[in-house]
């Protein structure tokens, strides 16, 4: 028997994925890359943006004719997408699809495969009962020995519903896992081999906010760097308003704890701001950023923008630009507004910035973008950094630095899973390429596990 997992979104989806993988294979499943060789297919989905949520609808429409040849193929549709309301509409759209899932939700599918409903448990108690069941069910077989960097889920869901989000009306409300579960699996990934951790949730700052008597983010990141085997870890994503000085501390003085944050600013004008009910001011950002340079040296930052926000005016969309221009970030992941139904926005807002002035916005931050990496990056130029390599890519070593920036060793040997010290012999904007320092010529040659 053999099962196919397809994956959009988020990293969350991407750990929602390796749980459902392994979770088939407790049950006897093993994977494979072709859906038509497949038993099972499970289609992990993202709605954040129009974009992902059509090709959402693509790949399910493109699978109806495997299923009308194979009629015992059991198609899953989870994530995002079907959410955690009623599904009557998807199923009426989608009649061959014999499951939905929510997000971060294996219950249903293996309730239908093994006819038994005890796996149809509460959300969060479901969520935690496959992290933590074994080891096995952490990594599935195809990327056990290989797997470097693992996320772990900390929060699901979110309770701070910008006007533009759908994720609180897919994911649910904010819900803290157990410090318990979590190191738990922390320990079994690495038992497997993982070196680095990522934490995740939606507003990653927020764990432990709705369990009074439990640990915050600084102390889970305090106990997770107890953990011998686990030489990295990061967190994703901070949100302005939560992302306080104890956590600047934390970061500074753990020495485990990766220089690089994730704090999305979504626009810089303060009337964009309140409409999206972030919750801050361009000026309060400002402040963030530089209190955040002065505890952490030499920290990367990264941030989201979202352009053509209802009623975003040219003007505001330059005040966006002079901000990414003056704070000079690492990352800017953007993105063009579109309306998601069931949020405030798309109910009281009308979209009312053409898609053609939307992608010309999206092209200037674009383009200043690149410019502001490319001279960040320029400066590492012939410097050594230290790379932790996650696996071997067209005939080149792939890792990246404690700020996250991407890098490319050519070399014969094994470098899976090591952190190595290297000097960058070439910057791009998006990645590095390096060589290995002269005194580590003894690494072994490399092993069947790369790729």
């Amino acid at each position: 028997m053999k099962y196919h997992v397809w994956t959009e979104g988020c990293q969350m989806n991407v750990a929602d994925s390796q749980r459902v993988g392994s979770a088939l294979e407790h049950l006897g499943y093993r994977f494979t890359e072709k859906p038509e060789d497949a038993d099972v297919i499970v289609l992990n989905t993202c709605v954040v943006r129009q974009s992902a949520e059509d090709k959402a609808y693509g790949r399910l429409s493109s699978l109806r004719p495997l299923k009308e040849r194979k009629p015992n193929l059991v198609i899953n549709l989870m994530g995002c997408l079907v959410g955690i309301r009623d599904t009557d509409t998807l199923k009426q759209r989608f009649p061959y699809v014999d499951v939905f899932s929510p997000p971060s939700d294996p219950g249903p599918l293996i309730a239908h495969l093994t006819q038994d409903e005890s796996y149809l448990l509460d959300r969060t108690e479901t969520q935690n009962r496959y992290a933590v069941m074994d080891d096995e069910l952490l990594i599935p077989l195809h990327e056990r020995g290989k797997l470097v960097s693992a996320h772990i889920p900390v929060v699901y869901g979110c309770s701070h519903a910008c006007t533009y989000c759908i994720i609180p009306y897919k994911r649910g409300i904010e819900r803290s896992r157990p410090v318990t579960d979590i190191i738990a699996e922390v320990r079994s990934l690495a038992l497997q081999g993982v070196k680095e951790v990522t934490l995740l949730g939606q507003i990653v700052d927020r764990y432990g906010k709705d369990t009074p008597d439990g640990p915050n983010l600084s102390k889970l990141l305090q106990i997770i760097h107890e953990e011998e085997n686990i030489k990295r870890i990061r967190f994703l994503t901070s949100h302005p308003s939560y992302f306080d000085r104890e956590l600047m501390e934390t970061v500074a003085n753990l020495p485990k704890v990766m220089p690089h944050i994730e704090v999305p600013i979504q626009a810089g004008d303060n009337t964009v701001l309140a409409n999206m009910k972030r919750g801050y001011s361009q000026e309060e950002y400002r402040e963030l950023v530089a209190a955040i340079r002065e505890y952490i040296p030499d920290c990367s930052i990264a941030t989201d923008i979202i352009v053509g926000f209802p009623g975003e005016t040219e003007e505001q969309f330059m005040e966006t630009y002079r901000v990414l221009s003056d704070l000079r970030l690492d990352v800017a992941h953007l993105a063009r507004y579109s309306p998601r139904t069931g949020t405030v926005s798309a109910r009281r807002m009308e979209d009312n910035i053409p898609d053609q002035e939307k992608r010309r916005r999206f092209h200037l931050l674009e383009e200043l973008q690149e410019q502001i990496v490319s001279e960040i990056n320029a400066g590492l130029l012939g410097k050594h950094v230290e790379v932790l390599f996650e696996e071997k890519v067209k005939g080149r070593w792939k890792g990246r630095t404690p700020t996250n920036k991407l890098v490319f060793v050519e070399t014969d040997r094994d470098l899976l899973g090591k952190i190595i010290p290297v000097t960058v012999t070439w910057t791009g904007p998006w990645s590095m390429q390096a060589r290995l320092n002269p005194e580590l010529v003894s690494l072994p040659p490399v092993k069947e596990h790369s790729r």
